[in-house]
């Protein structure tokens, strides 16, 4: 089976966390699960204070991994998407950015995100990853065969 942009557009819809990876100045990595919502699977968004070791990495190095998977998947029957992409901090367009996220969180039992929550001294900082590229496992028996999607 050859997987398609349906099949990740699932994938994504379904899931509630994203992994990221990061990595500090001097390359040393580190990953970790976010809440996130989405535009178009295209721009991801999250919250996170800015003293979290991701949103210190993003800081200075802003090139990051993303994966999206059901944890819950049977063994070897899994799949997830798999992107690269470049991450900031949200400062312009944030309030358009927060309809989208608490779109989202509703939808989860979460609440409505104002500019408040994550400015000034509420310790949380909205941030977006733009994917440069989606890829996933082509299920054909080769290792690590992905393809974009």
């Amino acid at each position: 089976m050859r997987p398609s942009r349906e099949n990740a557009r699932g994938i994504v819809e379904a899931s509630r966390y994203l992994v990221l990876a990061t990595a500090d100045a001097e390359g040393r990595p580190w990953s970790t699960p976010v809440y996130f919502a989405h535009a178009g699977c295209r721009d991801f968004f999250w919250v996170s204070s800015p003293e979290a070791v991701h949103s210190r990495n993003i800081a200075v190095r802003p090139e990051v991994g993303i994966v999206v998977f059901d944890s819950s998947a049977e063994i070897g029957t899994g799949q997830g998407v798999y992107m690269s992409a470049v991450a900031e901090e949200v400062v312009e367009g944030a309030e358009e950015v927060l309809e989208v996220y608490s779109r989202r969180t509703l939808l989860h039992g979460g609440r409505v995100w104002t500019l408040d929550d994550v400015r000034g001294a509420s310790g949380m900082r909205l941030y977006r990853a733009a994917a440069e590229s989606h890829s996933m496992l082509a299920k054909d028996g080769r290792p690590d065969h992905r393809v974009r999607v």
